[in-house]
């Protein structure tokens, strides 16, 4: 007997619940799906044939992301995909994308976008991925930052609850049009980025020496034997101390490695030495991207842009 696809119901949730514990360590998985309040018809499910269970799952999350001028569009992120171990191989995922294309498409959206280490999985229903790069090295041994471009240092500290607001509007500010950039909601301020980044006391922020005003904002995170710099928004003035602060962070924990997932412009370029010596970039295919109503050629633009940045902090 053949799955059947259908889009999931609140007395779905419980089963869902229980997938993505099965398939993800990510108990954040559930918290995201709850800020949709169309989830459960943006949520696709195949349920076994028995009736009594849920095999797999494909979510469309709508975004609103910056094209390649800067300008917003509707989106459809595909996350909180998984199938039990014993339904994979019999294509219900492909079954599934054939359901959320169609919503997607009914609602407006202009493209779809994921990431994913199994491209072989959508490549068959239309996606096709895109380079991103990263930058990668050993961190340096306690150089000290190069001076600010008034001469004096910036003071860097850990973020506060009082500095959300700021934190925000430096985001909004540093992105005003990078291509591939999410318009973040306070719902997201509230759930998704701390989700995904931890509380906003393990971020650090830079206060201009002069105003005491906030300049920067950084994420880093250890991720294996690595401190990785994941989100960065503010003066690039400043990003030579607080790149100083997270090699000392990373040091402290005992790495002596780090990556960098920042766009390469010139600004992050000359603050590198203060984190990273032998700095080499890494090219990686892990975003993918299917046009909707736009067209491939713009789809392809807004993805490979420079500048263009997807945070992991908008994972879906």
């Amino acid at each position: 007997m053949t799955a059947v696809v259908r889009t999931a119901t609140p007395a779905d949730d419980p089963a869902l619940a229980g997938l993505w514990r099965l398939c993800f360590d990510a108990p954040q998985v559930t918290d995201l799906h709850a800020l949709d309040p169309d989830r459960h018809r943006h949520t696709f499910v195949a349920q076994n044939a028995a009736g009594d269970g849920i095999d797999a799952v494909v979510v469309y999350v709508p975004r609103t992301i910056r094209d390649a001028d800067g300008a917003p569009r509707r989106v459809g992120g595909i996350g909180s995909v998984a199938t039990r171990p014993e339904a994979r191989g019999r294509g219900l995922v492909r079954l599934l994308l054939v359901a959320a294309e169609r919503t997607m498409r009914a609602e407006g959206c202009a493209w779809s976008l994921l990431f994913t280490g199994t491209p072989g999985v959508y490549r068959g229903s239309g996606w096709q991925e895109f380079d991103s790069a990263y930058t990668e090295g050993t961190l340096t041994g306690g150089t000290p930052a190069p001076p600010s471009a008034a001469g004096t240092a910036f003071r860097v500290r850990p973020a506060t609850a009082r500095d959300a607001a700021g934190v925000a509007a430096l985001h909004r500010a540093y992105n005003a049009d990078r291509p591939l950039s999410s318009l973040r909601s306070a719902e997201d301020w509230a759930v998704r980025v701390p989700a995904w980044y931890g509380p906003i006391e393990r971020w650090l922020v830079a206060e201009d020496p002069v105003s005491g005003a906030l300049a920067g904002w950084i994420v880093a995170q250890h991720v294996g034997e690595h401190v990785e710099v994941r989100e960065f928004a503010g003066t690039p003035g400043c990003l030579g101390e607080l790149f100083a602060a997270v090699g000392e962070r990373g040091r402290a924990a005992g790495l002596d490695r780090a990556r960098v997932r920042l766009p390469d412009e010139p600004g992050v370029r000359a603050a590198l030495p203060a984190l990273l010596t032998d700095a080499r970039r890494v090219t990686e295919r892990v975003g993918m991207a299917r046009p909707l109503h736009a067209t491939a050629e713009s789809v392809r633009a807004a993805v490979t842009a420079p500048g263009a940045m997807h945070w992991y902090g908008d994972c879906f």
